[in-house]
Protein backbone atom coordinates (compact mmCIF):
# COMPACT_ATOMS: atom_id res chain seq x y z
CA UNK A 1 0.00 0.00 0.00
CA UNK A 2 1.80 3.21 -1.09
CA UNK A 3 -0.15 6.00 1.41
CA UNK A 4 -2.32 6.00 3.84
CA UNK A 5 -3.65 9.51 3.64
CA UNK A 6 -5.72 9.51 1.04
CA UNK A 7 -6.08 12.87 -0.24
CA UNK A 8 -8.88 13.29 -1.93
CA UNK A 9 -8.43 16.26 -3.97
CA UNK A 10 -6.05 17.79 -6.50
CA UNK A 11 -3.19 19.10 -4.93
CA UNK A 12 -1.65 22.62 -5.98
CA UNK A 13 2.28 22.30 -5.31
CA UNK A 14 2.99 25.06 -2.96
CA UNK A 15 5.72 27.21 -2.54
CA UNK A 16 8.64 26.26 -0.82
CA UNK A 17 9.49 29.07 1.45
CA UNK A 18 8.25 29.21 4.66
CA UNK A 19 6.02 31.43 6.34
CA UNK A 20 4.57 32.22 9.86
CA UNK A 21 1.06 33.81 10.98
CA UNK A 22 1.33 35.58 14.01
CA UNK A 23 -2.60 35.54 14.74
CA UNK A 24 -4.11 32.14 14.47
CA UNK A 25 -6.77 31.62 11.47
CA UNK A 26 -10.15 32.91 11.52
CA UNK A 27 -11.37 29.46 9.82
CA UNK A 28 -9.91 27.18 12.85
CA UNK A 29 -13.12 26.75 14.09
CA UNK A 30 -14.44 24.69 17.55
CA UNK A 31 -17.80 22.72 18.23
CA UNK A 32 -19.03 20.78 20.19
CA UNK A 33 -20.60 17.26 20.55
CA UNK A 34 -21.62 17.60 16.56
CA UNK A 35 -23.55 13.88 15.90
CA UNK A 36 -23.38 13.81 12.15
CA UNK A 37 -21.50 10.88 10.56
CA UNK A 38 -20.93 8.86 13.77
CA UNK A 39 -21.47 4.93 14.28
CA UNK A 40 -21.10 3.63 17.68
CA UNK A 41 -20.61 -0.30 17.23
CA UNK A 42 -22.65 -1.77 19.76
CA UNK A 43 -22.01 -5.64 18.75
CA UNK A 44 -19.85 -7.02 21.12
CA UNK A 45 -19.60 -10.24 18.71
CA UNK A 46 -18.31 -8.67 16.39
CA UNK A 47 -15.86 -6.90 18.12
CA UNK A 48 -14.79 -9.97 19.85
CA UNK A 49 -14.33 -11.88 16.20
CA UNK A 50 -11.95 -9.25 15.29
CA UNK A 51 -9.46 -10.47 16.89
CA UNK A 52 -7.68 -13.33 14.66
CA UNK A 53 -4.55 -16.22 16.44
CA UNK A 54 -5.24 -17.77 12.92
CA UNK A 55 -1.21 -16.95 12.86
CA UNK A 56 -0.45 -16.24 16.22
CA UNK A 57 2.84 -17.64 17.08
CA UNK A 58 6.97 -17.87 16.74
CA UNK A 59 8.13 -15.35 14.18
CA UNK A 60 10.72 -15.69 11.86
CA UNK A 61 13.42 -12.74 10.79
CA UNK A 62 14.17 -12.81 7.23
CA UNK A 63 17.99 -12.06 7.21
CA UNK A 64 19.77 -10.25 4.87
CA UNK A 65 22.63 -12.42 3.10
CA UNK A 66 25.68 -10.74 4.83
CA UNK A 67 23.67 -11.52 8.54
CA UNK A 68 22.25 -14.97 7.11
CA UNK A 69 26.13 -15.86 6.32
CA UNK A 70 27.18 -15.17 9.72
CA UNK A 71 25.03 -17.45 11.31
CA UNK A 72 26.49 -20.51 9.80
CA UNK A 73 29.84 -21.71 10.93
CA UNK A 74 32.81 -22.83 9.10
CA UNK A 75 31.15 -25.64 7.62
CA UNK A 76 28.68 -24.22 5.94
CA UNK A 77 26.49 -26.66 7.54
CA UNK A 78 25.34 -25.72 10.50
CA UNK A 79 23.10 -22.76 10.66
CA UNK A 80 23.31 -20.95 14.25
CA UNK A 81 20.13 -19.70 16.77
CA UNK A 82 19.48 -16.04 15.96
CA UNK A 83 19.21 -13.55 18.14
CA UNK A 84 15.33 -11.58 18.78
CA UNK A 85 12.69 -14.69 19.66
CA UNK A 86 9.78 -12.69 18.61
CA UNK A 87 5.99 -14.17 18.60
CA UNK A 88 3.14 -12.82 16.96
CA UNK A 89 0.41 -12.43 19.54
CA UNK A 90 -2.62 -11.84 17.89
CA UNK A 91 -4.08 -9.67 14.65
CA UNK A 92 -7.18 -6.97 15.04
CA UNK A 93 -8.99 -7.11 11.56
CA UNK A 94 -9.86 -3.62 10.21
CA UNK A 95 -13.30 -2.37 10.96
CA UNK A 96 -16.10 -3.01 8.28
CA UNK A 97 -19.45 -1.52 7.84
CA UNK A 98 -21.71 -0.43 5.11
CA UNK A 99 -20.30 1.88 2.52
CA UNK A 100 -17.05 1.75 4.61
CA UNK A 101 -15.53 -2.42 3.33
CA UNK A 102 -12.04 -0.62 2.94
CA UNK A 103 -10.07 0.84 5.64
CA UNK A 104 -6.81 0.79 6.71
CA UNK A 105 -4.59 0.74 9.88
CA UNK A 106 -2.88 4.53 9.54
CA UNK A 107 -1.50 4.70 13.60
CA UNK A 108 -1.30 3.65 16.97
CA UNK A 109 -1.51 4.91 20.25
CA UNK A 110 -0.39 2.65 23.54
CA UNK A 111 -1.15 4.06 26.95
CA UNK A 112 -1.03 1.39 30.00
CA UNK A 113 -3.63 -1.20 29.39
CA UNK A 114 -4.70 0.20 26.19
CA UNK A 115 -3.71 0.50 22.78
CA UNK A 116 -5.87 3.06 20.02
CA UNK A 117 -5.51 3.13 16.33
CA UNK A 118 -6.97 5.27 13.93
CA UNK A 119 -8.00 3.72 10.10
CA UNK A 120 -9.03 5.72 6.96
CA UNK A 121 -9.32 4.53 3.05
CA UNK A 122 -7.66 4.79 0.38
CA UNK A 123 -9.31 6.13 -2.50
CA UNK A 124 -11.79 9.75 -2.71
CA UNK A 125 -14.40 8.43 -0.19
CA UNK A 126 -13.44 9.58 3.44
CA UNK A 127 -14.32 6.91 5.71
CA UNK A 128 -12.27 6.33 9.29
CA UNK A 129 -12.64 4.26 12.39
CA UNK A 130 -11.00 4.27 15.92
CA UNK A 131 -10.44 0.91 17.69
CA UNK A 132 -9.55 0.95 21.51
CA UNK A 133 -7.88 -2.66 22.36
CA UNK A 134 -7.50 -4.17 25.83
CA UNK A 135 -3.74 -5.43 25.64
CA UNK A 136 -3.68 -5.53 29.70
CA UNK A 137 -4.02 -9.65 29.40
CA UNK A 138 -1.05 -10.23 26.30
CA UNK A 139 -2.36 -13.56 25.88
CA UNK A 140 -5.61 -12.55 25.09
CA UNK A 141 -6.42 -8.49 23.63
CA UNK A 142 -9.74 -7.95 23.21
CA UNK A 143 -11.52 -5.03 21.07
CA UNK A 144 -13.16 -3.38 23.70
CA UNK A 145 -15.15 -0.33 21.81
CA UNK A 146 -15.19 0.95 17.73
CA UNK A 147 -16.23 3.98 16.54
CA UNK A 148 -16.64 4.75 12.73
CA UNK A 149 -16.69 8.26 11.25
CA UNK A 150 -18.69 7.53 7.67
CA UNK A 151 -17.21 11.28 6.41
CA UNK A 152 -13.63 11.72 7.73
CA UNK A 153 -10.09 9.86 6.88
CA UNK A 154 -8.32 9.32 10.72
CA UNK A 155 -4.67 9.81 9.75
CA UNK A 156 -2.53 9.90 13.38
CA UNK A 157 -4.23 9.35 16.95
CA UNK A 158 -3.04 10.15 20.16
CA UNK A 159 -3.86 9.89 24.21
CA UNK A 160 -3.92 11.68 27.19
CA UNK A 161 -5.46 11.77 30.48
CA UNK A 162 -8.86 9.80 29.25
CA UNK A 163 -9.60 11.39 25.71
CA UNK A 164 -8.03 10.08 22.48
CA UNK A 165 -7.12 12.94 20.00
CA UNK A 166 -7.34 12.27 16.00
CA UNK A 167 -6.15 13.83 13.29
CA UNK A 168 -7.50 13.60 9.61
CA UNK A 169 -9.38 14.84 6.42
CA UNK A 170 -13.01 15.45 6.54
CA UNK A 171 -15.41 16.14 3.30
CA UNK A 172 -16.25 20.03 4.67
CA UNK A 173 -18.46 20.44 1.58
CA UNK A 174 -20.60 17.36 3.25
CA UNK A 175 -20.43 18.53 6.72
CA UNK A 176 -22.57 20.24 8.37
CA UNK A 177 -19.60 21.54 11.21
CA UNK A 178 -16.84 21.24 9.56
CA UNK A 179 -14.89 24.73 7.77
CA UNK A 180 -11.98 23.23 6.67
CA UNK A 181 -10.53 19.79 5.49
CA UNK A 182 -8.36 19.06 8.05
CA UNK A 183 -9.18 17.69 11.59
CA UNK A 184 -8.94 17.43 15.13
CA UNK A 185 -11.01 15.39 17.44
CA UNK A 186 -10.69 15.23 21.09
CA UNK A 187 -13.16 12.03 21.91
CA UNK A 188 -13.53 11.17 26.05
CA UNK A 189 -12.49 7.26 26.99
CA UNK A 190 -12.92 5.23 29.83
CA UNK A 191 -12.24 1.90 31.08
CA UNK A 192 -11.83 0.82 26.91
CA UNK A 193 -15.10 2.38 25.98
CA UNK A 194 -15.24 5.61 23.82
CA UNK A 195 -17.80 8.41 24.58
CA UNK A 196 -19.59 9.81 21.51
CA UNK A 197 -21.11 12.45 23.69
CA UNK A 198 -18.19 14.34 24.95
CA UNK A 199 -16.34 14.99 21.71
CA UNK A 200 -15.07 18.41 20.60
CA UNK A 201 -13.78 19.23 17.34
CA UNK A 202 -11.22 21.88 15.67
CA UNK A 203 -10.31 22.47 11.87
CA UNK A 204 -7.55 23.64 10.41
CA UNK A 205 -6.73 24.64 6.60
CA UNK A 206 -4.71 22.17 4.53
CA UNK A 207 -6.09 19.26 2.18
CA UNK A 208 -5.17 16.68 5.12
CA UNK A 209 -4.41 16.11 9.28
CA UNK A 210 -1.26 14.28 8.91
CA UNK A 211 -0.14 13.99 13.29
CA UNK A 212 -1.14 14.59 16.21
CA UNK A 213 1.23 14.79 19.15
CA UNK A 214 0.60 15.97 22.57
CA UNK A 215 3.02 18.05 24.70
CA UNK A 216 2.18 19.32 28.18
CA UNK A 217 -1.04 20.51 28.10
CA UNK A 218 -1.01 21.39 24.25
CA UNK A 219 -2.19 19.03 21.17
CA UNK A 220 0.05 19.65 18.15
CA UNK A 221 -1.48 19.04 14.95
CA UNK A 222 0.22 18.96 11.59
CA UNK A 223 -1.69 19.22 7.98
CA UNK A 224 -0.46 18.48 4.87
CA UNK A 225 -0.17 20.76 1.34
CA UNK A 226 -1.18 24.16 2.25
CA UNK A 227 -1.37 23.43 5.81
CA UNK A 228 -0.44 24.36 8.99
CA UNK A 229 1.39 23.19 12.42
CA UNK A 230 -1.28 24.32 14.69
CA UNK A 231 -0.70 24.05 18.84
CA UNK A 232 -4.14 23.65 20.12
CA UNK A 233 -5.10 23.96 24.41
CA UNK A 234 -6.01 20.03 24.92
CA UNK A 235 -8.41 20.73 26.83
CA UNK A 236 -10.35 23.12 24.84
CA UNK A 237 -8.95 22.26 21.34
CA UNK A 238 -8.97 26.46 20.94
CA UNK A 239 -6.00 27.19 18.68
CA UNK A 240 -3.45 28.93 20.69
CA UNK A 241 -0.33 29.27 17.52
CA UNK A 242 0.26 28.75 14.06
CA UNK A 243 2.69 28.50 11.45
CA UNK A 244 2.45 27.73 7.76
CA UNK A 245 4.49 25.02 5.78
CA UNK A 246 4.29 23.42 2.25
CA UNK A 247 3.31 19.97 2.86
CA UNK A 248 4.08 19.06 6.15
CA UNK A 249 3.58 15.05 6.98
CA UNK A 250 4.59 14.43 10.96
CA UNK A 251 5.58 16.37 14.04
CA UNK A 252 7.82 14.81 17.35
CA UNK A 253 8.90 15.97 20.06
CA UNK A 254 12.47 15.51 22.65
CA UNK A 255 11.48 16.82 25.26
CA UNK A 256 12.52 20.12 24.44
CA UNK A 257 11.62 20.98 21.58
CA UNK A 258 9.31 20.60 18.50
CA UNK A 259 10.50 18.80 14.76
CA UNK A 260 8.10 18.68 11.78
CA UNK A 261 8.78 16.91 8.88
CA UNK A 262 7.56 19.34 5.82
CA UNK A 263 7.91 16.90 2.36
CA UNK A 264 9.39 19.98 0.55
CA UNK A 265 12.48 20.68 2.66
CA UNK A 266 13.43 18.40 5.22
CA UNK A 267 13.53 18.73 9.00
CA UNK A 268 12.34 21.62 10.92
CA UNK A 269 13.13 22.02 14.78
CA UNK A 270 10.31 25.04 16.74
CA UNK A 271 10.52 26.22 20.02
CA UNK A 272 7.66 26.27 22.09
CA UNK A 273 6.39 29.14 20.59
CA UNK A 274 7.35 27.92 16.75
CA UNK A 275 9.63 29.92 15.75
CA UNK A 276 12.60 28.29 13.68
CA UNK A 277 15.57 27.56 15.69
CA UNK A 278 17.44 25.06 12.63
CA UNK A 279 16.86 23.09 9.76
CA UNK A 280 17.75 19.73 8.37
CA UNK A 281 17.29 19.99 4.16
CA UNK A 282 16.52 16.89 2.88
CA UNK A 283 16.66 16.20 -0.96
CA UNK A 284 14.13 13.11 -0.95
CA UNK A 285 11.03 12.11 -2.58
CA UNK A 286 8.55 12.00 0.11
CA UNK A 287 5.67 11.18 -2.38
CA UNK A 288 2.67 13.31 -2.41
CA UNK A 289 0.08 11.68 -0.64
CA UNK A 290 2.28 9.03 1.73
CA UNK A 291 2.79 8.72 5.20
CA UNK A 292 6.15 9.75 6.50
CA UNK A 293 6.85 9.79 10.54
CA UNK A 294 10.06 10.93 12.49
CA UNK A 295 11.14 10.15 15.54
CA UNK A 296 14.26 11.46 18.12
CA UNK A 297 16.92 8.64 19.00
CA UNK A 298 19.35 9.71 21.85
CA UNK A 299 21.32 12.77 20.32
CA UNK A 300 19.81 11.63 16.83
CA UNK A 301 16.86 12.06 14.24
CA UNK A 302 15.35 9.59 12.37
CA UNK A 303 12.76 10.20 9.45
CA UNK A 304 11.40 8.40 6.69
CA UNK A 305 12.61 8.75 3.70
CA UNK A 306 10.36 7.17 1.10
CA UNK A 307 12.66 4.62 -1.13
CA UNK A 308 15.59 5.61 0.65
CA UNK A 309 14.91 4.11 3.26
CA UNK A 310 15.57 5.84 6.47
CA UNK A 311 17.89 9.22 7.00
CA UNK A 312 19.87 9.37 10.94
CA UNK A 313 20.89 12.54 11.08
CA UNK A 314 22.42 14.72 14.03
CA UNK A 315 19.35 16.21 15.76
CA UNK A 316 21.69 19.02 17.00
CA UNK A 317 23.85 20.00 14.00
CA UNK A 318 22.02 18.36 11.58
CA UNK A 319 24.56 16.41 9.42
CA UNK A 320 24.27 13.82 8.15
CA UNK A 321 25.08 10.32 10.03
CA UNK A 322 23.78 7.29 7.51
CA UNK A 323 20.69 5.82 5.43
CA UNK A 324 18.93 2.61 6.61
CA UNK A 325 18.36 0.39 3.62
CA UNK A 326 14.97 -1.22 3.31
CA UNK A 327 15.93 -4.75 3.65
CA UNK A 328 14.13 -6.67 1.30
CA UNK A 329 12.09 -6.10 -1.96
CA UNK A 330 9.45 -8.32 -2.53
CA UNK A 331 8.78 -9.89 -6.36
CA UNK A 332 5.11 -8.99 -6.41
CA UNK A 333 5.05 -5.47 -5.01
CA UNK A 334 4.13 -2.99 -7.20
CA UNK A 335 6.89 0.16 -8.10
CA UNK A 336 6.55 2.81 -5.30
CA UNK A 337 4.98 0.29 -2.90
CA UNK A 338 8.33 -0.44 -1.12
CA UNK A 339 8.94 2.95 1.02
CA UNK A 340 9.49 3.83 4.51
CA UNK A 341 6.71 5.07 5.80
CA UNK A 342 7.44 5.33 9.84
CA UNK A 343 9.91 4.46 12.11
CA UNK A 344 10.04 3.77 15.97
CA UNK A 345 12.99 3.42 18.37
CA UNK A 346 12.75 0.97 21.87
CA UNK A 347 15.91 1.23 23.38
CA UNK A 348 18.70 -0.53 21.09
CA UNK A 349 16.30 -1.22 18.68
CA UNK A 350 14.86 0.66 15.69
CA UNK A 351 12.03 -0.56 13.82
CA UNK A 352 11.33 0.81 10.28
CA UNK A 353 7.84 0.06 8.59
CA UNK A 354 8.66 0.03 4.98
CA UNK A 355 5.03 -0.84 3.84
CA UNK A 356 5.18 -3.87 0.93
CA UNK A 357 9.10 -3.94 2.11
CA UNK A 358 7.79 -5.18 5.42
CA UNK A 359 8.45 -4.32 8.83
CA UNK A 360 12.43 -3.95 9.02
CA UNK A 361 14.40 -4.41 12.22
CA UNK A 362 17.70 -2.91 13.14
CA UNK A 363 19.99 -3.04 16.23
CA UNK A 364 22.40 0.00 17.63
CA UNK A 365 26.04 -1.32 18.37
CA UNK A 366 28.72 0.56 19.05
CA UNK A 367 27.52 3.96 17.77
CA UNK A 368 26.17 2.54 14.54
CA UNK A 369 23.02 0.77 13.37
CA UNK A 370 22.81 -2.60 11.87
CA UNK A 371 20.25 -4.05 9.98
CA UNK A 372 19.37 -7.28 11.61
CA UNK A 373 16.44 -8.65 8.91
CA UNK A 374 12.40 -8.35 8.06
CA UNK A 375 9.90 -9.87 10.39
CA UNK A 376 8.10 -12.26 9.32
CA UNK A 377 4.24 -10.54 8.99
CA UNK A 378 1.50 -10.15 6.42
CA UNK A 379 0.39 -6.87 4.98
CA UNK A 380 2.00 -3.95 3.87
CA UNK A 381 3.19 -1.90 7.29
CA UNK A 382 2.43 1.69 7.22
CA UNK A 383 3.39 2.66 10.58
CA UNK A 384 4.75 1.13 14.12
CA UNK A 385 5.49 1.98 17.32
CA UNK A 386 7.05 0.32 20.39
CA UNK A 387 6.93 -0.10 24.05
CA UNK A 388 7.97 -2.07 26.38
CA UNK A 389 8.69 -5.99 25.54
CA UNK A 390 6.12 -5.26 22.56
CA UNK A 391 5.81 -3.82 18.94
CA UNK A 392 2.66 -2.74 17.51
CA UNK A 393 2.08 -2.45 13.90
CA UNK A 394 -0.47 -0.96 11.93
CA UNK A 395 -0.07 -3.38 8.54
CA UNK A 396 -3.00 -1.31 6.54
CA UNK A 397 -5.80 -4.28 5.49
CA UNK A 398 -4.42 -6.76 7.58
CA UNK A 399 -4.82 -4.03 10.74
CA UNK A 400 -2.98 -4.16 13.69
CA UNK A 401 -0.57 -6.27 14.57
CA UNK A 402 0.79 -6.96 18.41
CA UNK A 403 4.17 -8.25 18.68
CA UNK A 404 6.50 -9.83 21.26
CA UNK A 405 9.65 -9.12 21.80
CA UNK A 406 10.16 -11.62 24.62
CA UNK A 407 13.34 -9.80 26.23
CA UNK A 408 14.85 -11.65 28.91
CA UNK A 409 12.94 -10.70 32.07
CA UNK A 410 16.30 -8.64 34.35
CA UNK A 411 15.20 -10.06 37.70
CA UNK A 412 15.34 -13.45 36.33
CA UNK A 413 18.70 -12.78 34.11
CA UNK A 414 20.12 -11.86 37.75
CA UNK A 415 19.04 -15.32 38.87
CA UNK A 416 20.94 -17.01 35.97
CA UNK A 417 23.46 -14.22 35.67
CA UNK A 418 26.20 -17.64 36.27
CA UNK A 419 25.35 -19.18 33.24
CA UNK A 420 27.02 -19.18 30.02
CA UNK A 421 25.11 -17.29 27.22
CA UNK A 422 23.57 -19.95 24.28
CA UNK A 423 26.00 -19.18 21.52
CA UNK A 424 25.57 -22.60 18.99
CA UNK A 425 23.33 -24.22 16.35
CA UNK A 426 19.66 -23.38 15.91
CA UNK A 427 18.97 -26.99 15.98
CA UNK A 428 19.31 -27.26 19.87
CA UNK A 429 20.47 -31.48 20.60
CA UNK A 430 20.73 -32.58 24.23
CA UNK A 431 21.99 -36.08 24.05
CA UNK A 432 21.78 -38.71 27.15
CA UNK A 433 24.08 -37.79 29.49
CA UNK A 434 24.57 -33.92 28.57
CA UNK A 435 24.07 -31.96 31.25
CA UNK A 436 23.48 -28.29 30.01
CA UNK A 437 22.70 -25.01 30.92
CA UNK A 438 21.99 -21.65 29.41
CA UNK A 439 20.66 -18.23 29.56
CA UNK A 440 20.11 -15.38 27.10
CA UNK A 441 17.63 -15.05 24.18
CA UNK A 442 17.53 -16.80 20.97
CA UNK A 443 15.33 -17.84 18.39
CA UNK A 444 15.55 -21.93 17.62
CA UNK A 445 14.12 -24.43 14.56
CA UNK A 446 13.75 -26.85 16.89
CA UNK A 447 14.83 -28.36 20.00
CA UNK A 448 15.42 -32.21 21.39
CA UNK A 449 16.15 -33.45 24.74
CA UNK A 450 17.79 -36.54 26.02
CA UNK A 451 19.68 -35.63 28.78
CA UNK A 452 19.10 -32.44 31.13
CA UNK A 453 18.79 -29.07 29.58
CA UNK A 454 17.99 -25.74 31.85
CA UNK A 455 16.79 -22.63 29.51
CA UNK A 456 16.64 -19.36 31.79
CA UNK A 457 15.83 -16.22 29.52
CA UNK A 458 13.37 -16.06 26.41
CA UNK A 459 13.30 -18.46 23.92
CA UNK A 460 11.26 -19.34 20.62
CA UNK A 461 11.33 -22.80 18.90
CA UNK A 462 9.70 -22.53 15.26
CA UNK A 463 9.37 -25.97 14.64
CA UNK A 464 9.02 -28.41 18.13
CA UNK A 465 10.42 -29.43 21.70
CA UNK A 466 10.40 -32.98 22.26
CA UNK A 467 12.07 -34.55 25.37
CA UNK A 468 13.10 -37.78 25.08
CA UNK A 469 12.60 -40.89 27.56
CA UNK A 470 14.00 -39.75 31.03
CA UNK A 471 15.23 -36.37 30.00
CA UNK A 472 14.94 -33.37 31.78
CA UNK A 473 13.73 -29.75 30.65
CA UNK A 474 14.17 -26.99 32.98
CA UNK A 475 12.44 -23.81 31.82
CA UNK A 476 12.84 -20.36 33.62
CA UNK A 477 11.46 -17.38 32.11
CA UNK A 478 9.66 -17.23 29.00
CA UNK A 479 9.47 -20.14 25.58
CA UNK A 480 6.92 -20.24 22.54
CA UNK A 481 6.81 -22.88 20.11
CA UNK A 482 5.07 -23.12 16.45
CA UNK A 483 2.95 -20.83 14.90
CA UNK A 484 -0.96 -21.30 14.67
CA UNK A 485 -1.76 -21.76 11.22
CA UNK A 486 1.64 -24.40 11.06
CA UNK A 487 0.89 -25.84 14.37
CA UNK A 488 4.06 -27.94 16.46
CA UNK A 489 4.16 -29.97 19.21
CA UNK A 490 5.50 -30.14 22.47
CA UNK A 491 6.18 -33.87 23.62
CA UNK A 492 7.45 -35.57 26.78
CA UNK A 493 8.23 -39.20 26.60
CA UNK A 494 8.17 -41.58 29.50
CA UNK A 495 9.86 -40.93 32.41
CA UNK A 496 10.67 -37.32 31.24
CA UNK A 497 10.20 -34.17 32.79
CA UNK A 498 9.79 -30.68 31.60
CA UNK A 499 9.70 -28.26 34.86
CA UNK A 500 8.07 -24.88 33.97
CA UNK A 501 9.08 -21.46 36.11
CA UNK A 502 7.60 -18.85 33.75
CA UNK A 503 5.75 -18.15 30.63
CA UNK A 504 5.04 -21.47 28.40
CA UNK A 505 2.51 -20.76 24.92
CA UNK A 506 2.39 -24.55 22.73
CA UNK A 507 0.92 -23.43 19.20
CA UNK A 508 -0.02 -26.88 18.95
CA UNK A 509 -0.60 -29.82 21.30
CA UNK A 510 1.50 -30.74 24.80
CA UNK A 511 1.63 -34.45 24.73
CA UNK A 512 2.62 -35.93 27.72
CA UNK A 513 2.88 -39.85 26.75
CA UNK A 514 2.77 -42.85 29.81
CA UNK A 515 4.86 -41.78 32.56
CA UNK A 516 6.04 -38.36 31.89
CA UNK A 517 5.55 -35.21 34.04
CA UNK A 518 4.83 -31.53 33.68
CA UNK A 519 5.77 -29.25 36.46
CA UNK A 520 4.68 -25.85 36.95
CA UNK A 521 7.48 -24.01 39.84
CA UNK A 522 6.11 -20.77 41.78
CA UNK A 523 2.80 -19.15 41.47
CA UNK A 524 3.41 -17.21 39.32
CA UNK A 525 3.89 -19.32 35.82
CA UNK A 526 1.34 -19.16 32.78
CA UNK A 527 0.28 -21.86 30.48
CA UNK A 528 -1.37 -20.75 27.18
CA UNK A 529 -2.02 -23.92 24.78
CA UNK A 530 -3.63 -24.03 21.40
CA UNK A 531 -4.15 -26.83 20.92
CA UNK A 532 -5.25 -30.05 23.13
CA UNK A 533 -3.57 -31.41 25.95
CA UNK A 534 -2.92 -35.21 25.83
CA UNK A 535 -2.11 -37.71 28.67
CA UNK A 536 -1.24 -41.39 28.53
CA UNK A 537 -1.32 -43.45 31.65
CA UNK A 538 0.47 -42.37 34.76
CA UNK A 539 1.13 -39.03 33.97
CA UNK A 540 1.41 -35.69 36.39
CA UNK A 541 0.61 -32.59 36.23
CA UNK A 542 2.18 -30.70 39.13
CA UNK A 543 2.40 -27.06 40.31
CA UNK A 544 0.18 -23.96 40.43
CA UNK A 545 -0.37 -21.97 36.93
CA UNK A 546 -2.87 -20.11 35.39
CA UNK A 547 -4.72 -22.43 32.35
CA UNK A 548 -5.16 -19.08 29.61
CA UNK A 549 -7.53 -21.28 27.62
CA UNK A 550 -8.15 -24.02 30.03
CA UNK A 551 -6.19 -27.17 27.97
CA UNK A 552 -5.72 -29.00 31.13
Amino acid sequence: MKSTLSIKKTWLIAIAATFFVVSCSDETTVFENPDDNLVNETNQSKLDNSVSFERAGVLDIYEDPIATAKRFNLTGKTEEAGDYPLSLVAQIAPPSFDNGENLAATHVALDGDYGYVSYNTVGQDYVGAIDVIDISDPTDPRVTSRLYYTNADLNSIAYDNGYVYVAGGVDSEQSVTATANSLIAKIAVSGGRLNTSDITYGFQEGFNATDVRIVDNKAIVTSGQDGFVVVYDKNDLSALNEAAFSDLRSVAYSGSEIAVLDAAQGVTFLDQSLNVTRSINIDSDFGVDAKRTLDFSNENIVVSEGEKGAGVYNATSGSFVEYLPILTNPENAEPGEIVTNGVAVNEDLLLMANGAGGLSLSESKDGSTVGVGVIELTGSINFVTSKGDYIFAASGKKGFQIIKLNRPDESLVTRCEDLTSYSGSSNLNVNTGDDLAYRGSKRFNNVNIGGNLLLCGSWTVKDGVNINANGLFEMNGTIVIGRNNRQRNVTINSGATFRVEGNLTIYGDLVLNEGATIEFIGDDSVVNIFGNVTKGSNTTVEGTFRDVRGAF
